[in-house]
């Protein structure tokens, strides 16, 4: 390889080609972008309060908020790459994410098992709703891959929604 071509290969834009459009490209990317530090966020909140649970129904929030870390993980890579399959670019840094998220860490010393349940119910109940916000950009551009991609995300959130509120509800 000569020092020309690696110059050019260096300098060369991430430019994925698309029939979406600049504009669509540019929104559809920033939209998916966004999703993608709520869900790293909300992932790490979800495993702060796996390793940290505590109480006498420890097992089944323990192995509950597991399983939903390893589903809210699996959509990341997901995500990160819809963003440039549409021609964009996305995360690059903890920095990013902490600039763009909009769910809040909890970083309190101690939790109660409920307080940790009922975060992370209305944290995927928002997170469904912020699902539904890049979807209505996504089908302004009539970008129907990613829509169908978010549909499954959508329900995937609303069903850790109702397992979590389920988990948190009394005997009354």
């Amino acid at each position: 390889m000569t020092t020309t071509t690696l110059k050019v290969r260096q300098t060369a834009p991430l430019r994925t080609p698309t029939d979406l459009g600049a504009d669509a490209t540019r929104d559809i990317a920033a939209a998916l972008t966004t999703l993608l530090a709520d869900m790293f966020a909300l992932y790490l909140k979800t495993k702060n309060f796996h390793w940290h649970m505590s109480g006498p129904h420890f097992r089944d929030f323990h192995l509950m908020l597991d399983d939903h870390g390893d589903q809210i993980f699996a959509t990341t890579d997901a995500i990160a790459e819809r963003a440039r399959k549409v021609g964009g670019t996305t995360l690059r840094s903890i920095g990013h994410i902490q600039r763009l998220q909009r769910l809040l860490d909890n970083d309190a010393d101690y939790v109660t098992a409920q307080d940790m349940l009922a975060e992370l119910a209305d944290d995927n109940k928002q997170m469904a709703a912020y699902l539904r916000a890049a979807h209505a950009v996504c089908e302004d551009y009539n970008d129907v891959a990613t829509t169908s991609l978010i549909e499954v995300w959508i329900d995937e959130a609303e069903r850790r929604t109702w397992f979590l509120f389920e988990a948190t509800r009394t005997a009354n």
